[in-house]
C-alpha cells in the first residue's frame, strides 16, 4: 500500500493556552461522542451503500444585540440606543454640521476719526491746512488697502465709489420709509439692519434729501481678515455733506422729531463695506461714524396722557366739572 503524505500544519504558540484549553476539550468530547454514535448505527445499517450521514455541532458567536427587523407595524418601537449600551456597543455620536456664512463683519475696522471743525473749516486758513496736511500724511494704509480693494474689485476707483456710496445712502433710507425690507436688506449689511429700523414699527418716517453742498469723496479705507487668513472684506469711508428733511410721527400721528418743510445741512461719515472673496458679494451700507464734538441732538417731542377722574358706577364724565390738573401730575409714556 501507497502511504500519501500529509502536510504538517504550522505550530502556533498562543501566549494564553489556558483560554482556549475549555472550548477544545468540549469540541473534542462531542466530536468523539457522535463517531461512536454513528459507528454503531452503521453497524446495524442494512444498506451499506448509503451510509449515514455525519453531523457535528459547531457554536457560532453568540450576539447579545440584535438589530431590529424593518419594516415591522403596529409593535412599539423600543429605545435601540439605550438597549445596544446595556449590551456593551456604543453608537457613534453623528454630528449635523451646517454650514455658516458670515456675510458681513461685527463692527468697524479702525474707524476714521473725523477731524474737529471739519465742513467749517476753510483750507485756505492755518487750521484747515494743518488738518489737511495729517490728513494726507494718514492715507498711506489706506492707499495699501485701496489697492487690495482693487485685486478682487477691478472696476472701483475712488472718485466713482464715493458718488455710488450716495445713491446706495439714499435708496436705503427711501427703502426705510417704505418698509421695504427686501430691498433695505439688499442695500444694508446684517449689522446695520437692526440699528435702522429699531423703534420704527409704529412711526411714519419722512425723509428727503434735497442736495448735496459738497461733492462725496473717500476719506479711509481698510481691508481687514476675519476668521482665517485671505477671507477679507472691504470698508470705505465716505464723507457726505448734504441738506436733507426729516419728518418722524409717532402712532397718533403726531410730530416727534424735525421738519418736513425746513431742511438742514448734515455731515456725515458712512462706512461701506463688502465680502471681497465673495464673486457676488456688493457694497453695502454697514454703519455711521459720530465724531465726538458732534452737537446733541433735537430732543423728541413725546406724546403724553392726562389722567383724568376716576369714575363711579353710573357716572358720566360730561356730568363732571373736571378742571386739568398742572403739569407736575403729568404722566409720560415712552
Amino acid at each position: 500500500m501507497r502511504r500519501h503524505h500529509v502536510p504538517t500544519q504550522p505550530e502556533v504558540h498562543d501566549e494564553n493556552p489556558g483560554k482556549m484549553a475549555m472550548p477544545m476539550r468540549r469540541t473534542l468530547g462531542a466530536l468523539h461522542r457522535t463517531i461512536c454514535s454513528s459507528l454503531k448505527n452503521a453497524e446495524t445499517s442494512l444498506d451499506v451503500q448509503h451510509p449515514i450521514p455525519l453531523y457535528l455541532p459547531v457554536r457560532t458567536k453568540k450576539r447579545y444585540f440584535i438589530p431590529p427587523a424593518v419594516g415591522l407595524k403596529g409593535k412599539r418601537q423600543e429605545n435601540t440606543e439605550a438597549k445596544a449600551r446595556a449590551a456593551g456597543i456604543v453608537f457613534r455620536q453623528q454630528y449635523f454640521e451646517r454650514p455658516i456664512n458670515i456675510a458681513c463683519t461685527a463692527g468697524i475696522f479702525d474707524p476714521y476719526i473725523p477731524p474737529e471743525g471739519d465742513a467749517r473749516l476753510s483750507t485756505l486758513s492755518k487750521e484747515g491746512l494743518k488738518q489737511r496736511t495729517e490728513q494726507i500724511r494718514q492715507s498711506a494704509a489706506s492707499q495699501l488697502a485701496i489697492r487690495k480693494i482693487k485685486e478682487h474689485d477691478s472696476v472701483f476707483t475712488t472718485k466713482d465709489f464715493a458718488e455710488k456710496a450716495q445713491e446706495i445712502f439714499i435708496e436705503a433710507h427711501h427703502a426705510l420709509t417704505q418698509f421695504n425690507k427686501e430691498k433695505l436688506h439688499s442695500l444694508v449689511t446684517e449689522r446695520c439692519y437692526p440699528e435702522m429700523t429699531r423703534g420704527n414699527r409704529y412711526k411714519t418716517i419722512r425723509w428727503r434729501f434735497v442736495e448735496s453742498l459738497e461733492p462725496p469723496r473717500v476719506v479711509h479705507a481698510r481691508c481687514p481678515d476675519m476668521v482665517s487668513k485671505g477671507n477679507l472684506y472691504g470698508q470705505v469711508t465716505v464723507r457726505m455733506h448734504s441738506k436733507q428733511t426729516l419728518a418722524i410721527y409717532d402712532r397718533f400721528g403726531r410730530l416727534m422729531l424735525g421738519s418736513e418743510e425746513q431742511p438742514k445741512d448734515v455731515l456725515e461719515y458712512l462706512v461701506i463695506e463688502r465680502h471681497l472673496i465673495n464673486p457676488y458679494g456688493r457694497w453695502r451700507l454697514h454703519g455711521k461714524i459720530v465724531p465726538s464734538w458732534a452737537p446733541a441732538k433735537d430732543p423728541i417731542i413725546k406724546t403724553v396722557m392726562i389722567p383724568g377722574p376716576e369714575l363711579k358706577p353710573g357716572e358720566e364724565f360730561d356730568a363732571l366739572n373736571y378742571e386739568v390738573p398742572k403739569p407736575e401730575a403729568v404722566q409720560w409714556y415712552k
